[in-house]
């Protein structure tokens, strides 16, 4: 396995003992729906908690980790939540997280960790099919989650 892979895979194992400490409990890791991919879905009574994993072994540039998710990863998050959200009939209000971590690449001990709780809001919050109507809200099957925030 590759380099990059095992410290991907570390810092992904990370990132949920670190959800797991703020009482989620881990759904999915690595799930993947086509082409749309999401590192951790973690669940607690009220919310599900969609995760990016930044890992890295340095601050290239003095660019943390979590500032590798640009819009396009935003926005394929955003689609993969939709999709998971709308499969599985989920009822709780959705939330976008980033975990970054940067390790130590000889010993692969983690060095600092960033969690970005609901680090960012969809443009839009649509499922399905449903016009655009300025409203905070995630619609699907004629049913509305959560409400104005």
């Amino acid at each position: 396995m590759a380099e990059h892979n095992i410290v991907g895979n570390i810092g992904e194992e990370i990132a949920c003992q670190m959800m797991r400490k703020k009482g989620f409990r881990i759904a999915e890791t690595n799930w993947r729906f086509g082409h749309l991919e999401m590192d951790i879905i973690a669940i607690n009574r009220r919310k599900i908690v969609f995760v990016e994993v930044k890992t890295r072994t340095s601050t290239f540039g003095n660019k943390r980790a979590e500032e590798y998710v640009d819009e396009l990863k935003k926005r394929r998050m955003v689609a993969a939540a939709n999709a998971y959200i709308k499969m599985n009939q989920i009822e709780q209000v959705p939330r976008f997280d980033i975990i970054g971590l940067i390790m130590n690449p000889l010993t692969h001990e983690i060095i600092e960790s960033t969690h970005l709780e609901d680090a960012f809001d969809p443009a839009v919050r649509t499922i399905g099919k449903s016009t655009f109507s300025g409203e905070d809200r995630w619609h699907h099957r004629r049913k509305t989650i959560g409400g104005k925030r």
